[in-house]
């Protein structure tokens, strides 16, 4: 007979919830899987369900694809270099899911982020390549998934960076005043060219003075580039 254990008895497990890092990056390689597909993309977006590894030595992949012209999506499937017997397994209204074995020539990630315990949270493909959503434990772990990247030839750029614990929602290295003043300045059209907005402006608009826009900027920029490059 079975007793359930006290509180005092509850086995206690290595945590690394709380203070890790999400990342969005763009990732891109011609011989990623589906890139040649992602390259024909003219609307829409393809969606990585799910993948498996076969005891033959095959890797399976399930994916959708949403918002896609499915006949022009269907024809590049089928000459797509980085899969192998394209299959449609279901569909919807604006939606269609496939599966496919992926060539042993295509390039791969996904096991380099495991081997530096991250988390896949989604993978994303449009024309212009991989959006990864990961979470890392540390920015360690992100650093050394950079390396591996670039030493299988695949660029890396981040587009986002904040801490995964819950009650802080600020970008990874800004201060809350720092992240709203990027927030408000990408809003308004400040790095736009033309400029949409000037720091006087900004200046008026936070109620702070021009030269405090200035500083926050600068140091905001700074942070961002060291903590994502």
């Amino acid at each position: 007979m079975s007793t359930k254990p006290s509180e005092t008895d509850q086995i206690s497990l290595h945590s690394q919830a709380g203070g890790s890092i999400v990342a969005e990056l763009e990732l891109d390689h011609e011989a990623l899987v589906l890139r040649p597909t992602l390259r024909e993309l003219s609307s829409g977006r393809v969606e990585i369900e799910y993948w498996s590894d076969l005891e033959d030595g095959r890797t399976v992949i399930f994916f959708g694809a949403e918002s896609v012209p499915f006949s022009e999506f269907e024809a590049a499937l089928a000459n797509d270099t980085t899969i192998r017997e394209p299959t449609l397994v279901d569909r919807y209204p604006r939606k269609r899911v496939y599966r496919a074995t992926v060539c042993t020539e295509t390039v791969r990630f996904t096991s380099r982020i495991a081997e530096f315990d991250g988390r896949i949270l989604s993978l994303t493909g449009g024309k212009t390549g991989w959006i990864a959503r990961l979470q890392f434990p540390d920015r360690d772990g992100l650093v050394a998934f950079n390396r591996a990247c670039k030493g299988l030839g695949i660029s890396f750029h981040v587009n986002h960076l904040r801490l995964a614990n819950p009650e802080d929602t600020t970008v990874v290295g800004l201060t809350e005043k720092q992240e709203r003043l990027l927030t408000v300045a990408y809003e308004e059209g400040y790095f736009d060219v033309p400029r949409g907005i000037s720091q006087d402006e900004l200046a008026e608009m936070l109620g702070i003075s021009k030269s405090a826009v200035s500083q926050r900027l600068r140091r905001a920029m700074n942070e961002l580039c060291e903590t994502s490059l």
